[in-house]
């Protein structure tokens, strides 16, 4: 068990005691922090002088008067002067004799955090002895007696001067140590190459940027310590630092996955730039929610903009076929009634398209639960295999994913039954192979890869495949298939690659999405589970005590507010819309306004636009849900 303050500077005090010297420490104010016995007994001061907070200019005036100094005139003066000395803080040694014929050495040190530690040593018998030495010595001169004393003197203010030096030395190691353990906590790569680019300073954190680059640094050329593809990313930056340039740059490792940042700040001697400082960290999950941001923006702008349009577009649609019924009833021939029901079709499919439009412009829910990857393609292959020719054959591999990731499976199913689909078309009747695969990027990307045996994307298309509206296929295609499943990527902050295969030919699109392993489940807790729906209530209640959590249930705002002050609850999940005059927003706001403070969250199978959603200020979990996405949705949302 630690001392408690007292005890400390009791024993503090006890220590210094012990110390046959006198000693005395002020803090910057020149106010007594703390004297030892041996301080109040050689200056035989009163009680009021030697505790802490005594005034340092108050035992000066009180030696002075008392004659301890001599004739010293005006006292006020002469304080004042000893006051002054001591606030410029300088290290020294002297010697004085007192008025009681005692000889004194002072010794005084300046404290790195301000403040004054003095030490005085009675040294009136060494002095005794060199006057009889003085006195009794006939084969030593004058001169030599004199040159001994001034070297006894001069040795002891060296030993003073050697022990203000070793704690200076103390103190700049110590700052030196937190210095590199500072450097070491930071979540970043920080050193200083010379102009030969040779490392000077490095913390140990490379390896966290750059995965598989030493940590051992110092005196290894950049292009080493980087590696290649690094080195020639940032070479250029390097030289613009050496004409006095700093920046702040972006670049994607693509060795690793990773968006890596770099700033470099040039070292500024007298007359030239003597180094450069780097600083570099991985940034790839702020650039994938920077990503994500961008395009549910992108999204959110492209439904403003095609709501309206789309509404009038469907009145006129809708003119349109009510036009042509009128016309197909009339007599106009064969030919007339071909005419009619092909405008009939093409409407239709422009309804069609006008419903893509609102999906991919519109906002969907994103349903996070740990998945395995074998069984969600396992799922996929089950969909997917019976509806394909006969003359194409579908081979899906995992590669080294075997611990369950966090992603939308379903989103991931579409999108890659979309590719499946594309391939399936572009190699026709020919047939050939479609091969689908997932491999793990290091500890930063999910990859999953549909290549095809077929003639590749044209130069066209490798331009333009992404964007919307943009087909291959003539007037069978609408164009908004590759477009949804990049905006579904890009959304969940990942992105979308298209090539061809440089060996084949064949087409290859590469979906990488952040790799996030499943949060630890939240520890079991009391559940107040707020649902007017009583089947709903009954499967969210199982689902939390399969997690191991306790639950109290209410169908109403104003049954739960009876519930709040049971003791120990842990947690608030509240449906949106509730029977009775509050909703689960109100309810929550209310409870939390009355102090209650546990986590409060809301569940709901409103539209993502609608206002009651959109206006809530608690995280809302879309329904339908599974027990996975309920889990996950605690473990973001509900502190550990």
């Amino acid at each position: 068990m630690p001392l408690q303050s007292s005890e400390t500077a009791t024993l503090t005090q006890a220590g210094l005691n012990l110390i046959q010297q006198a000693l005395s420490i002020y803090d910057r104010r020149l106010n007594l922090v703390i004297g030892n016995r041996q301080f109040q007994d050689m200056f035989d001061l009163p009680d009021q002088l030697v505790k802490p907070g005594a005034p340092f200019s108050e035992t000066i005036r009180y030696l002075a008067e008392r004659g301890d100094y001599g004739a010293v005139g005006d006292v006020d003066v002469f304080v004042q002067s000893r006051v002054d000395q001591a606030l410029a803080f300088e290290p020294h040694y002297m010697e004085r004799t007192r008025a009681n014929g005692r000889v004194i050495s002072v010794e005084g040190h300046p404290l790195p955090q301000g403040g004054w530690v003095t030490v005085y040593t009675d040294i009136t018998p060494i002095k005794r002895q060199e006057s009889l030495l003085r006195a009794r010595s006939e084969e030593l001169s004058d001169q030599v007696l004199t040159y001994t004393e001034e070297l006894a003197q001069t040795n002891r203010a060296l030993t003073s001067s050697n022990i203000a030096l070793e704690e200076t030395k103390r103190q700049l190691t110590v700052m030196e140590s937190r210095t590199r353990l500072t450097a070491e906590m930071m979540p970043a790569h920080i050193a200083r190459i010379d102009r030969d680019l040779h490392y000077t300073f490095s913390n140990r954190r490379l390896g966290k940027v750059f995965p598989g680059r030493p940590t051992d640094l110092l005196g290894l050329h950049a292009r080493d310590a980087l590696g290649d593809e690094a080195f020639v990313q940032i070479s250029p930056y390097f030289t613009r630092a050496f004409h006095g340039e700093s920046s702040v740059f972006e670049f994607t490792h693509e060795t690793s996955g990773r968006r890596i940042r770099v700033a470099l700040t040039p070292d500024k001697g007298k007359d030239q730039i003597t180094g450069v400082y780097i600083l570099s960290m991985d940034v790839t999950e702020e650039a994938q929610s920077r990503a994500a941001l961008a395009q549910t923006r992108k999204r959110e702008l492209a439904a403003q903009l095609t709501s309206g349009v789309a509404h009038d577009f469907s009145n006129l649609l809708t003119i349109i076929m009510g036009l042509q019924s009128r016309l197909a009833q009339m007599e106009i021939g064969n030919d007339a009634q071909e005419l009619v029901q092909a405008t009939n079709a093409a409407v239709r499919r422009g309804g069609k398209l006008l419903e893509r439009i609102a999906t991919i412009s519109g906002r969907r829910d994103v349903h996070m639960e740990p998945v395995h990857i074998h069984e969600m393609l396992k799922g996929l292959e089950s969909l997917t295999v019976p509806t394909l020719p006969a003359n194409i054959r579908l081979k899906i591999d995992v590669c080294g994913v075997d611990q369950r990731v966090v992603l939308d499976a379903g989103a991931v199913q579409d999108g890659l039954l979309n590719l499946i689909i594309n391939a399936t078309h572009a190699l026709g009747a020919d047939g050939g192979d479609i091969l689908l695969t997932a491999r793990q990027i290091r500890e930063t990307w999910i990859e999953f890869r549909v290549t095809d045996t077929g003639p590749g994307f044209a130069p066209d298309a490798l331009e333009h495949a992404l964007d919307p509206f943009f087909t291959t296929k003539g007037g069978e295609g609408s164009g908004l298939g590759l477009s949804m499943v990049y905006d579904q990527t890009t959304v969940a902050g990942g992105h979308v690659k298209i090539f061809n295969n440089s060996e084949t030919g064949g087409a290859i699109v590469s979906i990488r999405l952040p790799l996030r392993i499943p949060a630890q489940p939240i520890a079991p807790r009391l559940v107040l589970l707020v649902e007017d729906n009583e089947t709903i209530r009954t499967s969210v209640r199982e689902m939390l005590i399969s997690m191991g959590h306790q639950v109290v249930e209410a169908s109403s705002a104003e049954e739960a507010s009876g519930l709040t002050d049971i003791e120990g609850l842990g947690l608030i999940l509240s449906d949106v819309m509730l029977e009775g005059a509050q909703t689960g927003p109100e309810f929550l706001n209310a409870t939390a306004q009355s102090g209650l403070d546990v986590p409060m969250l809301l569940m709901t199978s409103l539209p993502p636009d609608d206002p009651h959603r959109t206006n809530a200020a608690f995280p809302v979990l879309p329904k339908p849900f599974t027990s996975g996405e309920l889990a996950t949705f605690l473990s973001q949302e509900v502190p550990s």
